[in-house]
């Protein structure tokens, strides 16, 4: 079983760098969404930049990451197939369904923005970075607690912690408008 420990760290490492492209896509979406305000000739420049970070981003890191994250992943199930009859594997798997929700609906947002469609404001971009960071402890939670009802407490712990940023960047956002 010494094969298992080099597919485990092979896929941790694949859901590191998966879950870095996806935050930083998001934060790479917000600069997007600000640059539509900016007067041309910087408007200009910086969609180009942020455009083509995003590309270099997501097919170079975000996609080949979540692909090598799976297939360790599958290695892992197939090298231990008594997991899946676990609870708290059962519960991880629908967050990874989940995961990969948010990766698909970030894909969408991709190519709007690489189409310089602009749709949604760099606040709801700000909020929807928060989704991976949730699907991201709730699946740290469980695979280390393996349990499928102690991950909960710390899910609610992150979403306390997600209100909590979420009213500190409306108070930052006030004080933004009362300096310009």
């Amino acid at each position: 079983m010494e094969i298992y420990n080099y597919i485990k760290a092979l896929h941790l490492i694949f859901v590191v760098t998966w879950f870095a492209g996806l935050f930083y896509i998001v934060r790479l979406f917000v600069y997007h969404a600000e640059a539509k305000n900016k007067p041309e000739p910087e408007q200009r420049i910086l969609i180009q930049q942020y455009q083509l970070m995003q590309y270099r981003l997501w097919y170079i890191i975000s996609w080949p990451s979540a692909v090598l994250a799976s297939i360790f992943a599958f290695w892992l199930l197939y090298l231990i197939p008594s997991w899946l009859s676990q609870d708290w594997m059962l519960v991880k798997l629908c967050f990874v369904v989940l995961l990969y929700a948010y990766h698909i609906k970030c894909h969408l947002f991709f190519k709007q923005l690489q189409k310089n469609e602009v749709k949604k404001s760099s606040n709801f971009f700000r909020l929807w970075n928060e989704g991976a960071t949730l699907i991201l402890f709730a699946v740290v939670f469980l695979v280390i607690l393996k349990n499928a009802v102690n991950w909960i407490f710390g899910v609610f712990g992150i979403i306390a912690f997600s209100l909590m940023l979420m009213i500190g960047f409306k108070f930052y956002k006030r004080i933004r408008e009362r300096q310009s």
